[in-house]
């Protein structure tokens, strides 16, 4: 192994593999023998009552005796003592064959030290670069990475886009040293399968309604099923290949299995992990035992390579402590659902919810499953307290609502022209090939903020508000989906009226006490780290859309007014929505004022109140001293540097069509939470009885 403290200068090392990223061709990357896939990490949890970290590490192998993985592992810092060093070999588990495809899982598990560890390791003897990944020290919480729709939509012309967003990962994480990768949904797109799965394409062909839904799942298109799934996962996790339904749809994105195999992820999933809008098509239509057939086979390849396990195995599967299984099993998958929640240092946390399994046109999770995700939160609360809890939604839920367009979109007016899209004779592509909607009809109802999911949303949303007021705990939610960037807000209602009485006094509180606001909660939207953003249209009419709405009685929403200046310095007049790709980070801001590239990068010190926007050459923009807020700048407010805060980055792409990959970062500041109270009011709250 090469000397244990190199540099890793990733700028240089891969640079070549971003240059290669459109020049793939149509034969498949996966050889008939060998490591098929992987190393890809996973990290389980980390368990601070018995100071032990948790994680599992995955290789795909066919035709060769199972690898063997051995480890040194040390302090990250060099200055520190070299006595130090621990060797040893991961321990490993063959829980999964298929066709001769053989699935290993190694098992990860390290004391916490006082110092953050490097963990280098080698495969066969084999040592790559980036074979390493980081362990925080036992007294600090996790630099954590956020980023969702992982992959291109089917007719995407990917030649417009000559970086990634992957290397410029890597490369921060040289710098930063990322402990987590947080991903919230379409780790994969495999919406192919109606294009290269042939059975499932000839089900969606037919024509007569009644034979379609009446159609069985035949033993032979089960197995076409799993092959198209166990195919599309070993190409793009362990190629970083893929190809859609147009010739310039194909890429390969080498550094996106590099990046998986030295930061330790944990997934959530959504539809294209399965394929688009499942779950949120008609319940007759799903209950079809084709497309429930395409759910489980979706589902057990999610499992086997994004969370290392087999729904086979019982342990892993079922007992895990990381695991918040849902009450019952989801009617479209026959699996329970697999929410995950692990502590991300002392007094951070995450809460993964699984939004999919259980998910149906007019329900996202169940409520007995929302019982026991907020039992546990109490719970593992009571353990140790809990400064931060990010809540990952695939979907965002603090988001301008496009109510409207559903209504137009599912009136029965629109019948006749849905009939003659069904036939082909207008309008090509209105309606879907699966039960003849309209064909961005399943993306607005997959929204929390669509008419038949807003009793669920504001229940959620007041459930995640009574925690965090009544424990201290300030909980930030991480979504993507929207295939944009942008920063939704609850807070504490800012009123309009009573200029100069008691009102204004309480929003001056607000604005210049945030630490102190109960009903503080940013909603980090993340998307997309590859597919194309939206025109410049979407954003202006989102944009529109976006004003202050009333939660209830005492809780406004809005978005942060984060991109105001557009990554070549000039002015956005939609300043709400970033349509560039984009990934996130959250870094606490003890870990900031520690690490000279984080500080100088920030330019921060404790007790500076900080502008929301472009991180310039200067850091973040600081109000000046002796000058609050008056109660006037309402959207445009600023947050403390405080010693339990959180600086949340969103990293967006300078040049689509620069190999270099470089972005500019679009900080805000998230204070932590420094007062508590029981039952908050929700007087006013909409389309919800809080007892439900």
């Amino acid at each position: 192994m090469q000397d244990f403290y190199d540099n890793w200068d990733t700028q240089a090392l891969y640079q070549s593999e971003v240059d290669e990223c459109y020049t793939c061709d149509e034969q498949s990357p996966v050889p008939d023998a060998g490591i098929l896939c992987g190393p890809t990490l996973r990290l389980i949890g980390v368990d601070y009552e018995h100071n032990l970290y948790r994680g599992s590490m995955l290789l795909v192998c066919r035709k060769i005796d199972a690898p063997s993985v051995s480890f040194v592992a040390g302090p990250s810092n060099g200055e520190l003592a070299s006595g130090n060093m621990n060797h040893g070999h991961f321990n490993k588990t063959m829980f999964y064959v298929e066709d001769g495809i053989e699935f290993y899982r190694y098992t990860i598990q390290f004391p916490m030290e006082d110092y953050e560890q490097l963990i280098k390791y080698t495969i066969n003897g084999e040592d790559k670069p980036h074979y390493r990944f980081y362990i925080p020290s036992q007294t600090t919480n996790f630099n954590t990475i956020s980023h969702s729709c992982n992959g291109f939509s089917l007719s995407v012309d990917t030649t417009k886009f000559h970086g990634s967003m992957w290397f410029d990962i890597l490369n921060k994480h040289a710098k930063t040293h990322y402990h987590v990768m947080l991903g919230g949904g379409d780790q994969i797109y495999s919406d192919g399968v109606n294009i290269f799965c042939k059975g499932f394409q000839d089900w969606l062909k037919e024509k007569n309604p009644a034979t379609k839904y009446r159609s069985h799942l035949t033993s032979e298109l089960r197995t076409e099923l799993d092959q198209f799934y166990l195919k599309e996962y070993l190409e793009w996790y362990g190629y970083g290949y893929w190809k859609g339904s147009t010739p310039k749809s194909k890429t390969t994105q080498k550094c996106f299995p590099i990046a998986m195999a030295t930061i330790p992820s944990i997934n959530i999933w959504d539809d294209h992990d399965i394929i688009d809008g499942f779950g949120s098509y008609s319940h007759s239509f799903q209950m079809n035992e084709v497309f429930r057939g395409l759910g489980k086979a979706a589902y057990k390849y999610y499992m086997l390579f994004q969370h290392h396990v087999s729904i086979e195995e019982k342990g892993p599967y079922l007992e895990d402590p990381s695991w918040l299984l849902g009450h019952q099993d989801g009617d479209y998958i026959g699996e329970k659902s697999h929410s995950v929640f692990t502590r991300l240092g002392p007094s951070n946390a995450m809460l993964g919810l699984d939004c999919r399994t259980e998910r149906e046109l007019k329900q996202i999770v169940s409520w007995k499953t929302y019982d026991i995700i907020f039992k546990r939160l109490e719970k593992e609360v009571a353990k140790r307290p809990i400064d931060h809890l990010m809540v990952m939604l695939g979907v965002p839920i603090a988001y301008p609502r496009l109510v409207w367009l559903e209504w137009i979109f599912s009136s029965r007016f629109l019948a006749p022209l849905k009939y003659l899209a069904r036939k082909g004779v207008i309008a090509h592509g209105l309606v879907n090939s699966f039960n003849g909607d309209v064909e961005l009809l399943d993306d607005l109802n997959d929204h929390w903020c669509a008419r038949h999911h807003k009793k669920e949303r504001n229940y959620l949303v007041a459930k995640l508000q009574d925690f965090g007021a009544k424990y201290g705990t300030r909980v930030t939610i991480l979504s993507g989906d929207v295939h944009l960037a942008c920063v939704g807000r609850f807070r504490s209602k800012l009123h309009s009226h009573h200029v100069g009485g008691s009102k204004q006094d309480e929003v001056k509180k607000v604005l210049n006490e945030p630490e102190k606001d109960l009903r503080l909660m940013f909603n980090i939207i993340s998307s997309a780290v590859v597919n194309t953003p939206p025109p410049n249209g979407m954003a202006a009419l989102l944009q529109k859309r976006s004003g202050v709405h009333h939660f209830d009685h005492e809780t406004d929403e809005d978005v942060v007014p984060l991109f105001k200046t557009d990554v070549d310095g000039s002015h956005r007049a939609h300043g709400s929505f970033m349509n560039r790709r984009n990934w996130s980070d959250l870094i606490p801001i003890e870990n900031i004022l520690a690490h000279d590239y984080l500080r100088n990068l920030y330019q921060i010190s404790e007790g500076d109140a900080c502008f929301s926007g472009l991180v310039t050459s200067q850091g973040l923009a600081k109000l000046e001293e002796e000058a609050p807020h008056s109660g006037k700048e309402k959207q445009d407010v600023t947050y403390p540097i405080t010693a339990k805060g959180l600086i949340a980055t969103i990293h967006a792409e300078k040049d689509s069509l620069a190999k270099n990959s470089q972005t500019e970062a679009y900080a805000v500041v998230i204070p932590e939470l420094q007062t508590t109270q029981n039952n908050l009011s929700h007087t006013g709250i909409k389309h919800i009885n809080m007892s439900a």
